[in-house]
């Protein structure tokens, strides 16, 4: 069984026992678990539902190795570049994104 859910603006596909990293969100320093309840799909080959677009009573529940505070990572470190040409101006920012890294525990239908 797997599910489609959307955090932060993204929809990620999990099953359970999944690792994955999730957008940074308020969560008190000492959580164990993490729960989104926007989800869209969920279902195998045979049995499916839906949502409209999210579907009523259905969770993901995440858990985390450790603590919450423990589980902040951070991703690649990107450069934009801002470029004008022929005015002899550029500008190089650097920007590195942290994100929570979650373990799919269940999928509540």
């Amino acid at each position: 069984m797997y599910a489609v859910f959307e955090h932060g603006g993204k929809q990620y596909k999990v099953a359970a026992g999944d690792n994955l990293n999730v957008e940074l969100t308020d969560v008190e320093p000492n959580e164990k678990n993490i729960e989104f309840d926007k989800v869209l799909f969920v279902g195998d080959e045979k049995d499916k539902k839906i949502g409209t677009p999210y579907i009523d009573g259905a969770k993901v529940v995440a858990s985390f190795k450790t603590t919450a505070e423990n589980a902040i990572t951070k991703g690649l470190k990107l450069y934009p570049m801002y470029f004008r040409r022929r005015k002899d101006s550029q500008r190089k920012i650097g920007h590195r994104q942290k994100y929570l890294n979650v373990t799919i525990q269940e999928i509540k239908a």
